[in-house]
């Protein structure tokens, strides 16, 4: 492997290896990277960075981002296109040929989480890192609303008779709290105050990474008091050892018994929301119990809730006097 090493007009002495066993190529590099110096010293020109520097610079900086593992994901899958590609020549165009590539493999929505992705990353290279000038436009692809799927409690019944022993709790905890399938499967004891029937989840494992108090009706206290003893640490285990996932072939294999259908463990949380929504709940307490960022995330519930809406649609009827109404009929 060949070795850069030159010192800079500024003095610094640069020493990189050029990645490659060919004399000539790790020549052209050197010559290249020589020249650039020369140009931001001299002209007072701004350096020229690849897509691999932004993409280190930003798993450092968001290495605190729920998403971090997702993230550094999509930037492998991103390196067949990107690998050492100066920021500046990354365009439209060519934003358009992978979001196709992905596409092509995937569905319009997951194109689009790359696509909000390299997005992201150029906006800090160009408004934060101030690494280039502009940010290339990039579409979105228009995404369906897709509707919320959630069980009636009839069908919960049924899906609790299929279901294994070691997941009936945890899916009538799920139910109970609305928690995400992370937070129940990781919940610990030292996480739970039975006398005051209360949970918590701590700021860093929230998704939002704002900290969730979360209290316990007397069916989550049910499930949580038949788990007592089973293990010192965590609240859910099976054989004596902490569950790791939920969404198994033994959950699958109940909903496909139940003759349910299209229907993820999230949709659980989906089912929870939509049950107090039901039941009148106002969305900003909803929002409140659930630990959702915005008002926005819980408005798609808003529609559950009619009978809701209707004690306050109510109101207006009651502004109307005697005198108005009779005024009305002539």
């Amino acid at each position: 492997m060949w070795w850069i090493i030159f010192t800079s007009p500024s003095g610094d002495r640069i020493r990189c290896s050029s990645g490659t066993t060919e004399k000539a190529k790790a020549q052209e590099l050197h010559d290249q990277m020589k020249a650039e110096a020369w140009r931001v010293i001299r002209l007072g020109e701004k350096p020229s960075y690849t897509w691999d520097e932004a993409g280190v610079k930003f798993l450092l900086e968001t290495q605190h981002k729920a998403s971090h593992r997702d993230d550094k994901a999509k930037l492998g899958w991103l390196q067949q296109f990107l690998r050492n590609k100066p920021l500046q020549e990354i365009d439209r165009e060519l934003i358009a040929k992978i979001a196709q590539r992905k596409v092509a493999e995937a569905s319009t929505s997951t194109a689009n989480r790359y696509l909000a992705l390299i997005r992201t990353i150029l906006r800090k290279a160009c408004h934060e890192w101030e690494w280039i000038d502009k940010v290339p436009k990039i579409r979105a692809y228009p995404e369906p609303k897709r509707r919320i799927r959630w069980l009636p409690p009839e069908q919960v019944a049924v899906l609790m008779k299929e279901l294994p022993e070691h997941l009936r709790d945890v899916v009538v905890f799920s139910l109970s709290t609305g928690l995400r399938q992370g937070n129940v499967l990781k919940l610990e004891w030292s996480q739970v105050d039975l006398d005051l029937k209360l949970a918590w989840i701590h700021a860093d494992q929230a998704k939002a990474r704002k900290a969730i108090s979360v209290p316990l009706n007397s069916t989550a206290m049910g499930a949580l008091l038949r788990q007592a003893g089973k293990h010192p640490v965590r609240v859910f285990t099976y054989c004596g050892k902490p569950l790791v996932t939920a969404n198994s072939r033994a959950w699958r294999k109940a909903l496909e018994r139940s003759g349910i259908t299209d229907f993820r463990w999230h949709d659980l949380r989906h089912t929870w929301a939509s049950w107090l929504a039901q039941s009148g709940v106002p969305m900003n307490v909803l929002q409140e119990l659930g630990g959702w960022a915005s008002y926005e995330m819980v408005r798609k519930y808003a529609h559950l809730s009619p009978a809701q809406l209707g004690v306050h649609a109510e109101k207006v009827s009651e502004r109307f006097s005697d005198t108005i109404l009779a005024q009305s009929t002539k």
